[in-house]
């Protein structure tokens, strides 16, 4: 079965910045937080301070994927440069996105640079309280900043990337989605992360109201991260399989779209777990997986 991982980063250095302050790689895959915290971002034999897209390409050639989409985000930091140079080394195999922060005195002189410069044909956007522009400015509402940006996506023709955190969190607004997704019928959306559930979200009915909500035929929702989301359940990952399943029945397997979100994950999974927990079990078709695996990606995605 063809595979595109539709949710990887790629870096060469860790600069990431969030409500922990600026992050200082210090060897190993490890780096420490301005506020002295120490996070594991890179697992052993990927990279000491960088994860390349010629490293992302090789592991993903060896897992039989066949493309894939590179995103960006405060985590490991922001690196337009580096995610174009990428595309442009292997366009049959990347297509990438670019990022700011909306907030930036030059945003709009910075949009239109990756758009009309770097020709970024994806924006992506990592909202969340707990890692994105929400972590480190004050809550804000999403469609007032994000529907002026959104208008310039539609009108050229780009897919818009959106992280809004996890339930509970103030970047949390399935509601200010939906009002992008109305006020711009043509603009493809991709959530990212299925809406990043955890594992205490199971039984609050939070998951199901706020994809009801976002039941769009312009809105997508990529899978990475569900496993780590649900941490510390083990594979299959039942409850991350629960959540899919929902979405399944709420949104249709044709608004799925799988992804990873490696390196980091890959520190408490293998790549191959990742793949495999949508398998078995009723879960999908094998049709159904092909969509979710692989044409999903390449009808909301611009792949050559």
């Amino acid at each position: 079965m063809k595979i595109i991982d539709a949710h990887v980063h790629v870096f060469k250095n860790l600069q990431g910045f969030r409500g922990e302050g600026e992050l200082c790689p210090i060897g190993n895959g490890r780096a420490r937080w301005a506020n002295g915290d120490i996070v594991e971002m890179i697992p052993e034999g990927l990279g000491d301070t960088s994860f390349t897209y010629e490293t992302c390409r090789r592991l993903l050639l060896d897992k039989g994927v066949e493309k894939a989409v590179v995103l960006q985000g405060s985590y490991y930091g922001f690196a337009n440069e580096y995610v174009a140079e990428a595309v442009n080394a292997y366009p049959d195999m990347f297509v990438g996105a670019g990022t700011f922060d909306p907030m930036a005195r030059f945003a709009g002189r910075i949009y239109d640079r990756l758009t009309d410069e770097l020709g970024f044909k994806i924006m992506k956007f990592e909202t969340s309280s707990g890692g994105g522009f929400m972590s480190y400015h004050p809550p804000f509402d999403l469609a007032e900043v994000f529907l002026p940006i959104a208008k310039k996506c539609e009108a050229n023709g780009q897919v818009l990337v959106l992280d809004i955190g996890s339930p509970g969190m103030a970047s949390f607004q399935p509601d200010r989605v939906r009002i992008i997704a109305q006020e711009c019928p043509k603009l493809k959306i991709v959530i990212c992360h299925l809406l990043a559930p955890a594992l205490k979200d199971r039984h609050t009915g939070i998951v199901e109201e706020s994809l009801r909500v976002l039941a769009f035929e312009n809105i997508w929702f990529d899978l990475a991260a569900v496993p780590f989301n649900v941490n510390p359940e083990a594979y299959p990952f039942p409850t991350g399989r629960h959540y899919v399943g929902l979405a399944k029945e709420i949104l249709g397997a044709g608004r799925l779209i799988w992804g990873t979100d490696i390196p980091s994950v890959l520190i408490a999974n293998s790549y191959e777990k990742l793949t495999d927990y949508l398998r078995g079990d009723g879960l999908f078709t094998e049709k159904e997986l092909e969509y979710v695996y692989y044409k999903n990606a390449l009808e909301v995605y611009p792949f050559l």
